[in-house]
C-alpha cells in the first residue's frame, strides 16, 4: 500500500535537514501566516550613533536567502494572518477614542458620544429577509396579480432564510436602477463628507451660535466604517463625539449633550442633497442617504441585552470587524476587472454582474470619466475609504505600527546586548519577489491554524 505524501511535506522534511533551516524557519513563523509575503534582498548595519562605529551586520542570507515581509492587506479574503492584525489596530483606535488610552485621556469616556448608521437608498425592490419577535415574515407581501410594468409580480411571499442565496436580488432587474446605484456609490464619499459640514451647521444652530462660534468652544470628531449589504450598497457606521476646542484633550460645553447630536443626526440625514452629472444620458439624479437611520448613545461600559445604548467596546469590534471587508461581502471580487471579457467568467450572482457591468458602461462614457468607474467596477462603483476618521478622534494607524515596530527593534537590541547603547540600522533592502514555495507554505499554514501571531 503507497501513502501519499502531501504536497510539500517531503520538501519540508529536506529542508529540516539543511544547516540554515533554524533561520529560514524563523523568516516564515515570524509572519504569523501572513499568506503572500513579500520577499527582500539586501543588507542592514547597526551603528553607535556616539561612536558611529558599526556594532553587527547581517543580510538577508541569514534568512536563508531572502527576508520575508508581511503582505499587510487589510482584507480577511485576501490575508487573514495579516487582517487581523489591522482589525486588531483599529479596534484599539476606535475604543481609544471612546474610552481613553494611546495618549487619549480617560476624560473622553465622560463626552457626549452616539453611533450612527447611515443607510443608502433603495433603486428598487429586492428580496429580503425580515423577521418580528423570533418569527420569520413573508418576503414582500402584495395582493395576487400585482405585477410591474414588465409583468413581474411586485410582491414576494417566501419567507426567506438568512442563507438563502435569492437575498439581496431584484423582484425585477429590468425595474431596478442600475445606474442610480452606481451613481450613488461613486458619490458615496462626498454625500458622508457633506453630511459632516451639514451636522456641524446643524448643531451650531441648535446652540444658537454661529459656525464660526461653534469652531471656537466645540468640535465633532468620528471614526467610521463602509459595511457592504447584500444588495450590493455600503451603508456608514460611525462613532460621532462631542469635543471641546483642543479635541480630546478638553471637555466639550454643558450644552453639548447625547440628545442634542442624536436630534441633529436624524435632522441632517434627511437633508443631505448631491445631483449626480450625466443627466442627459442616464436621466436626472438626486443623491442621497436612505431613509432609515439609527442613532443611539455609546456607554463605556456594558449593558443588559435589549437595552438601547451600544457599549465602547461593542461598537469598536463592530467597526474594526467591517473595516477588514469589502465588496466581496457582497458577492463581488477581490481584484480589479482590467478588461471587459472577464466579466464572462466571473464568478458571481446575476445582480453583482449587472452593477459592476454599469460600472463599465457608465465609465466608458465622457460624461462619467472623471468618476474612474471602471477602475472601481470590482467595487460595484464605491472608491472611497473603508474605514477613516477625524484627525483628532484618537491615535492613528501609523502610530500603532510605530510603536509595534519600535518594540519589536527593542527586542531585537535585548537579543544582541545593546539595550546601554544608541544605535540604528542603515540597510538598503529591493523587492525580489513574494509568495511562499512548497514547503515554506506548509510551515505557514501550520501557523495559521495554531493561531500564529505576527512575531518580531
Amino acid at each position: 500500500m503507497t501513502t501519499m505524501v502531501p504536497e510539500g511535506a517531503a520538501a519540508l522534511v529536506a529542508r529540516a535537514a539543511e544547516p540554515d533551516f533554524a533561520a529560514w524557519r524563523r523568516n516564515i513563523v515570524r509572519l504569523g501566516g501572513c499568506i503572500n509575503p513579500i520577499h527582500l534582498v539586501g543588507a542592514a548595519t547597526v551603528y553607535d550613533t556616539t561612536t558611529g562605529a558599526a556594532l553587527l551586520s547581517y543580510g538577508s542570507d541569514v534568512h536563508g536567502g531572502r527576508l520575508l515581509t508581511a503582505c499587510g492587506n487589510r482584507r480577511a479574503t485576501v490575508c487573514p494572518a495579516c487582517s487581523g492584525l489591522y482589525r486588531a489596530d483599529t479596534y484599539q483606535l476606535v475604543r481609544a477614542g471612546l474610552v481613553g488610552g494611546k495618549s487619549v485621556p480617560e476624560t473622553v469616556s465622560r463626552y457626549p458620544r452616539v453611533f450612527a448608521t447611515l443607510t443608502a437608498p433603495g433603486f428598487g425592490p429586492v428580496h429580503t429577509h425580515r423577521e418580528r419577535e423570533g418569527r420569520v415574515r413573508a418576503c414582500r407581501p402584495r395582493r395576487a396579480g400585482e405585477c410591474c410594468p414588465h409583468g413581474t409580480p411586485s410582491g414576494c411571499r417566501e419567507r426567506h432564510l438568512a442563507d438563502d442565496p435569492r437575498l439581496g436580488e431584484p423582484l425585477c432587474p429590468r425595474c431596478y436602477d442600475y445606474a442610480g446605484a452606481v451613481l450613488w456609490h461613486a458619490f458615496a464619499g462626498r454625500l458622508w463628507h457633506r453630511f459632516g459640514l451639514e451636522l456641524r451647521r446643524e448643531v451650531a444652530r441648535r446652540a444658537g451660535l454661529s459656525r464660526t462660534e461653534f469652531g471656537e468652544v466645540a468640535r465633532l470628531s468620528y471614526a467610521k466604517v463602509a459595511e457592504y449589504q447584500r444588495r450590493g450598497l455600503v451603508h456608514f457606521h460611525a462613532v460621532i463625539r462631542f469635543d471641546g476646542v483642543d479635541g480630546p484633550d478638553s471637555s466639550p460645553p454643558g450644552w453639548a449633550t447625547v440628545p442634542l447630536l442624536v436630534d441633529a443626526v436624524r435632522a441632517v440625514v434627511g437633508r443631505v442633497r448631491l445631483t449626480a452629472p450625466g443627466a442627459e444620458v442616464v436621466g436626472p439624479r438626486v443623491l442621497r442617504f436612505g431613509t432609515q437611520v439609527d442613532v443611539r448613545p455609546v456607554t463605556s461600559y456594558r449593558r443588559g441585552e435589549g437595552e438601547r445604548p451600544a457599549s465602547a467596546g461593542a461598537v469598536a469590534g463592530y467597526i474594526a470587524k467591517y473595516a477588514t471587508k469589502g465588496a466581496e461581502s457582497a458577492g463581488a471580487v477581490d481584484g480589479r476587472i482590467r478588461h471587459a471579457r472577464e466579466m464572462a467568467v466571473l464568478p458571481v450572482r446575476a445582480h453583482v454582474l449587472r452593477m459592476i457591468g454599469t460600472c463599465w458602461w457608465l465609465g466608458g462614457l465622457p460624461e462619467f470619466a472623471p468618476l474612474g468607474l471602471r477602475r472601481w467596477a470590482h467595487m460595484l462603483g464605491y472608491g472611497g475609504h473603508f474605514s477613516s476618521k477625524s484627525r483628532r478622534y484618537s491615535t492613528t494607524l501609523t502610530v500603532l505600527r510605530q510603536a509595534r515596530a519600535d518594540h519589536r527593534a527593542e527586542q531585537q537590541r535585548s537579543s544582541l546586548g545593546l539595550t546601554d547603547r544608541p544605535t540604528i540600522t542603515v540597510g538598503e533592502w529591493r523587492y525580489a519577489g513574494r509568495g511562499y514555495s512548497p514547503e515554506a507554505a506548509l510551515l505557514a499554514a501550520s501557523v495559521r491554524e495554531g493561531g500564529g501571531r505576527h512575531g518580531a
